[in-house]
C-alpha cells in the first residue's frame, strides 16, 4: 500500500544528513518540479520526433506499445520516487548507488552511474535540440511543398544555434526558470487539447477516419523482423519520450519540501504522459493515412508533418509545426537545467575533470552557470557526430536513453540486493513487500530496454547505413568510465564528499555519518 505522510523535517536538515550544505535557493514548488520533467518530455513535440519508431508496427502497435511500455516505465518511476523521497539530493542516482551498494562495489558503481547519467543527460540535450532543428527545417519543407531538403550541415547549424540559446537562457536566475515551468505545463497541455480536437475534425472532412478495429487491432510490419519483435521495437517511442523523470531528482536541492515534491514530480509526470500519450496515439491512429510507408518516407523528412498536412492542409501544418518546435525549444532548455544540476553535483563530489571550476555556483543567480555552459559546450562537440550520417546520429541520441536507463537501474538494483536494511523510507513508500516486487520488475524491464535500444530498426543483417551503433557509443561510455576509474580515478575518488564542516572534519559520506554519531 502506498503511504504518504506529512513532512516533519526541514529540507536543509535532510540535506545535512547526506553531508551537504545548501548552495541553491529552493525556488521550485512541487508543481514546478513536476513541470520541469513534463516540459522535458514535451509530450506532443516528443511524439512528433519519434513517430518513425512506432509507425512501422501500425496503429495497434502505436497504441498498445505506448500503453504497455508506459506501464513498465511507471514501475521504474515508483522505485525512483521512493529513493527520491528518502534521500533527495541533486546527485541522487550516483549518491544512492554509493549509499546502498556492497562495500566492494560502492566506488566503481557510483563512478559509473555518475558518468553514465551526466553523459546521458548531455545526450538528451543533443537529441532534443537536434529534433528541434529537424522540426524547424521540416517547416521549410512544408512551405516549399517538399522541394527544400536540408543537408546534415544545415541541420547542425540550426542545432548549434539552439544549444547556444539554451546556454544563455539557462544561465538566468533560478526563480525565473521555475516560473517558466508553470507556463510550459499549460502550453503543452493546450497543444495536446488542440491537436486531439483538430486532427480528427480535419481528417473527418477528408473522409479517412478509421474505426476501432483498425486503431486497436491492426498490426503492421514494415521491417524484416518478425511481427512480434517489431511490436516490441515500437516501444522505443515511449522509451525515448518518457525519459526525463530523473530531472526531478536533479532539482531536489532547489525544491521546497523535497521529500514530497520529488516523488510527486516523478510519478505525476510519468502518469500524465502515460495517459495523454495513450490518447494522442489513439487520435493519430484514427487519422493516419492507410499508406503508412508514404508517411514514413515523406518529402518533409518528418512523419508528423505529413500526418498534420494530410489532415489540416498546408497553412495549418505550418502554424502547428511552429508551435511544436517552439515547445521543443522549451524542452531543450529544461533538460539543460537538469543536466547542469547533475554535473554540478558530480563536480561538488570531485568526480568530473576540472571539478573545482565547475562546482562554483553563481550566488546572485543561484545557478551553476559554469556547468550550464559546460554541458552545452560538450553537447556541441559530441553533436558533430550527427554530421556523419543518420546512423551515427541515432546512436548518439541513444545516450539519452540507454545510458540513463543504466543510471536508473543500478541504484534500484543496489537497494534491492544490498540496501533494504540500510533504507529509511521517506514520506512516499510502497511498503517492504510491494517495494521489492516493483524494484525487481523495474530492474528486469530496464535490462530489456537497454537491449531493445541496441537492435537495428529495419531488421536483421543490417548494413553500415542502417546498423544501430548504440552498443558502440554507450559501450564506450560505460567501458571508458570504468577504465578511467580502475586505471586512475580510484586513487582519489572516494565517493560522495561532505562539504559540511563539523569540528574541522570533511570527508566522504561515511566519514560524515561517523562524525555525527560521535
Amino acid at each position: 500500500m502506498i503511504e504518504m505522510e506529512p513532512v516533519v523535517t526541514s529540507d536543509n536538515t535532510v540535506l545535512a544528513t547526506m553531508g551537504y550544505k545548501p548552495e541553491l535557493r529552493r525556488n521550485y514548488t512541487a508543481v514546478q518540479v513536476f513541470g520541469i520533467a513534463f516540459s522535458i518530455m514535451g509530450l506532443f513535440p516528443s511524439i512528433s520526433s519519434v513517430l518513425g519508431y512506432s509507425l512501422p508496427s501500425g496503429p495497434a502497435g502505436m497504441v498498445w506499445g505506448w500503453f504497455v511500455a508506459s506501464f513498465c516505465i511507471f514501475m521504474v518511476g515508483l522505485s525512483m520516487a521512493e529513493l527520491g523521497s528518502s534521500l533527495p539530493t541533486s546527485g541522487g542516482l550516483y549518491w544512492w548507488t554509493y549509499h546502498f551498494a556492497g562495500d566492494r562495489f560502492k566506488r566503481p558503481l557510483c563512478f559509473l552511474v555518475g558518468y553514465s547519467n551526466t553523459l546521458g543527460l548531455t545526450g538528451a540535450i543533443v537529441s532534443i535540440d537536434y529534433g528541434f532543428a529537424e522540426l524547424v527545417l521540416a517547416v521549410a519543407g512544408v512551405a516549399t511543398d517538399g522541394k527544400y531538403v536540408a543537408t546534415r550541415f544545415t541541420v547542425y547549424g540550426v542545432f548549434a544555434a539552439c544549444v547556444i540559446s539554451h546556454a544563455v537562457a539557462g544561465s538566468i536566475a533560478s526563480g525565473l526558470m521555475s516560473k517558466l515551468q508553470t507556463v510550459c505545463i499549460f502550453l503543452n497541455i493546450a497543444l495536446i487539447v488542440v491537436m486531439i480536437i483538430a486532427l480528427p475534425v480535419g481528417a473527418g472532412s477528408k473522409h479517412h477516419l478509421h474505426n476501432g478495429s483498425y486503431i486497436f487491432g491492426r498490426l503492421e510490419n514494415l521491417t524484416t523482423w518478425p511481427k512480434g519483435w517489431n511490436f516490441m521495437l515500437g516501444w522505443l517511442a515511449p522509451i525515448w519520450t518518457i525519459g526525463a523523470f530523473d530531472s526531478c531528482v536533479h532539482m531536489a536541492e532547489e525544491a521546497s519540501n523535497a521529500t514530497t515534491a520529488v516523488p510527486f514530480g516523478i510519478i505525476s509526470s510519468i502518469g500524465m504522459c502515460w495517459l495523454l500519450g495513450f490518447v494522442i496515439n489513439i487520435v493519430l491512429a484514427c487519422v493516419l493515412s492507410p499508406d503508412i510507408e508514404r508517411v514514413l518516407n515523406t518529402p518533409f523528412q518528418q512523419p508528423m508533418a505529413q500526418v498534420i498536412y494530410d489532415c489540416l492542409g498546408k497553412k495549418w501544418t505550418l502554424a502547428m509545426m511552429v508551435i511544436i518546435f517552439t515547445l521543443q525549444w522549451t524542452m531543450g532548455l529544461s533538460v539543460v537545467v537538469a543536466a547542469s544540476r547533475q554535473s554540478w553535483a558530480f563536480s561538488r563530489d570531485g568526480a568530473l575533470p576540472f571539478s573545482n571550476f565547475f562546482k562554483v555556483v553563481n550566488k546572485k543567480m543561484s545557478v551553476p552557470v559554469r556547468c550550464v555552459w559546460g554541458n552545452c559546450t560538450l553537447g556541441l562537440v559530441i553533436g558533430c557526430l550527427c554530421m556523419i550520417d543518420s546512423a551515427a546520429a541515432s546512436a548518439l541520441f541513444s545516450l539519452a536513453a540507454a545510458s540513463n536507463d543504466l543510471a536508473w537501474m543500478i541504484p534500484i538494483a543496489c537497494r534491492l540486493f544490498w540496501g533494504y536494511p540500510n533504507f529509511k523510507p521517506g514520506p512516499f513508500y510502497l511498503g517492504l513487500a510491494l517495494s521489492k516486487i516493483v524494484s525487481a520488475f523495474a530492474c528486469t524491464y530496464l535490462c530489456f530496454a537497454i537491449c531493445l535500444l541496441m537492435f537495428p530498426l529495419n531488421g536483421p543483417n543490417p548494413n553500415k547505413e542502417n546498423m544501430n551503433y548504440t552498443v558502440v557509443i554507450n559501450g564506450a561510455v560505460w567501458a571508458g568510465s570504468l577504465c578511467y576509474y580502475f586505471f586512475w580515478a580510484h586513487r582519489w575518488f572516494q565517493g560522495p564528499k561532505s562539504n559540511l564542516v563539523l569540528d574541522a572534519v570533511e570527508g566522504d559520506v561515511g566519514d560524515w555519518d561517523e562524525e555525527k554519531k560521535k
